[in-house]
This record gives C-alpha cells, structure tokens and sequence, in this order.
C-alpha cells in the first residue's frame, strides 16, 4: 500500500518533517517514492509552517495513496478538499474506545 507520510529530517531538537510518498512496508526515514512538501513545527521569522504541492497531493490520494492521520489535519489546516469516504474510515480507527469505558457500559 502507498501511504502520504511526515519523514523527519533536521537537527537534533529542531525538528522538520517532509511530506512524502511511501509504500508503506518501508522505515519511515527511508527511501520514498516522492516529495510533496514539507512541515516545520515550529517555523520563526518568515519560514512557512505547512507547505504543499495539492495538485500531487490529490493526484496521489485518486491513485490511491492513504494519507496518515497527521497529514489529514495537516492538510485539513491547508484547507484541501479531502474525500469524505476516506476521512471517516481514519476517524473510526483513530481512537478506539479505552477498555475500562467498554467494561462499564457492559
């Protein structure tokens, strides 16, 4: 499976991250397939916190490409247009129910 995935890369205690594609078998700070953008978390002076190409974005999403949980909110702060049939499928497996909360109601 292909998969849109944050591969780290920077100094140490300053994190960046890549937007990549990756089949999803392979180690996440490995080879890749493509670079779609990149992420700095905490950007200063002019430097650009989330940057994007969308247009390779959605080509790589109608091929197939699932993209991780933090790319979705990533994306969604970018303000692109996500199908609604893959964002409830992440959500439902997102945050299983804790199992003291299962036990109880039972």
């Amino acid at each position: 499976m292909v998969v849109i995935r944050l591969a780290r890369f920077g100094k140490k205690h300053s994190p960046r991250y890549r937007v990549t594609v990756a089949d999803s078998r392979r180690w996440l700070g490995g080879k890749f397939i493509e670079i779609l953008g990149h992420y700095n978390p905490s950007p200063s002076g002019q430097e650009k916190e989330f940057a994007v190409d969308m247009d390779k974005v959605q080509s790589w999403i109608s091929k197939g490409a699932q993209p991780s949980d933090r790319v979705i909110s990533l994306l969604r702060k970018a303000g692109a247009s996500l199908p609604a049939a893959m964002l409830k499928q992440k959500s439902a497996t997102a945050k299983p129910k804790p199992k003291a909360e299962v036990e109880a109601k039972a």
